[in-house]
């Protein structure tokens, strides 16, 4: 008989834990949904407690086991102290989903320097603080671990639309180029690393790019003429989170229906 898996199993989540930061809206939500409809148990932390409430209301009324825990990842110490809950809360970290982050719109040549410490902080700094730390002292000893980073295709470089943030951009490409440095260190011990790369995806981060007059030219260079949807990142999360993605690492995965494959956009 073969022993082999199904591809349901090999996407099943069950008895797995997730960890989800900026996971109480928008893209963190729809992730920590689609990591707990595939079973996982899940710990969502953001800033503010009362949007953390409602984000596990919904995930609870949906059927899947939460808890929350609020921290301000430019805060180091919040971020330790994070890690000390969920490794209290849950056991054991399987999967962290790093999704927090902040942008900044001003030209260049105009961009705050508090500002630029602000984005670099929380998008990069922060990123690599809770890695370092689910890695060292939960993946690490257990050889084994899904990271997945959540970046940008601002990770690219810069576009027509481009929304005159120069450190979000420069923060994404740092997160881009530490999931393959992290993929190349930890193979070794049984953890993957990746990176998915949005495009444009309604959030409050996006709502000035989600204007008619802004948003209509966007769409037209976006092969599928579209922009994503609340479904958009469940199969590009679960696949990176699961055993369906046990020989994928170091991969950067736009998300962004076809628009970083066009040339002279």
């Amino acid at each position: 008989m073969s022993t082999h898996r199904t591809i349901q199993q090999l996407h099943d989540l069950r008895g797995r834990t997730a960890l989800i930061t900026g996971g109480s809206r928008g893209l963190g939500l729809q992730l920590a949904h689609a990591l707990g409809e595939a079973g996982a148990r899940l710990l969502i932390s953001a800033r503010k407690p009362t949007e953390l409430e409602e984000a596990a209301t919904e995930l609870r009324a949906a059927g899947h086991p939460v808890s929350v825990f609020a921290a301000d990842g430019r805060d180091d110490a919040q971020v330790l102290a994070l890690v000390d809950h969920a490794l209290a809360t849950l056991g054991q970290v399987d999967i962290l989903v790093n999704n927090a982050g902040a942008t900044w719109g001003a030209a260049a040549e105009e961009h705050p320097m508090d500002a630029w410490d602000k984005v670099m902080d929380l998008n990069a700094r922060s990123v690599f603080l809770l890695t370092r730390e689910i890695a060292r002292r939960s993946m690490l000893p257990r050889g084994q671990g899904r990271i997945v980073n959540i970046a940008s295709v601002a990770a690219l470089g810069g576009t027509a639309h481009s929304m005159q943030a120069a450190a979000y951009h420069a923060s994404k490409g740092a997160v881009a180029t530490l999931t393959r440095a992290l993929a190349c260190e930890w193979g070794p011990h049984g953890i993957t690393v990746n990176a998915i790369l949005p495009g444009v995806f309604p959030s409050r981060m996006a709502q000035h790019m989600l204007q008619p007059a802004t948003l209509g030219p966007i769409v037209a260079q976006v092969p599928l003429r579209c922009i994503g949807n609340d479904e958009g990142l469940k199969g590009a999360v679960l696949l990176l989170a699961s055993d369906a993605g046990q020989h994928i690492t170091g991969v950067l995965l736009p998300v962004d229906g076809g628009a970083s494959a066009v040339v002279g956009a």
